[in-house]
């Protein structure tokens, strides 16, 4: 489940992506500035969609409903992950190696 702190740091980082202040934001969101800096920086209880959605849509970005997962991962299955990604980048290595012989051989 995704909470409000996660939001204001996503709007954070679009909004500095996109070189507003947070004044400039709350302007074109039709929003106190205030509210900006606490939605960022985690400092809001409760804040009601329809601020968050304005905020959103400034920065060109949306809320969306998807299935939730019913089964956490397991500490297995993050081993798991966690081994293949091992094994996918050393695969990465294995191949950038081979490409710099080709390469010297040339």
């Amino acid at each position: 489940m995704i909470d409000l702190s996660v939001i204001g740091s996503e709007i954070r980082s679009k909004r500095r992506a996109r070189r507003l202040s947070q004044a400039q934001l709350a302007q074109l969101a039709g929003v106190s500035r205030a509210t900006v800096e606490a939605l960022e920086n985690g400092r809001t209880g409760e804040l009601g969609y329809t601020k968050v959605v304005k905020l959103l849509a400034v920065l060109g970005l949306d809320l969306r409903l998807v299935e939730a997962e019913r089964h956490r991962p397991t500490l297995e299955d993050l081993r798991e992950e966690d081994l293949r990604g091992q094994d996918l980048r050393a695969d990465l290595r294995e191949e950038e190696r081979r490409d710099q012989s080709l390469d010297r051989r040339r």
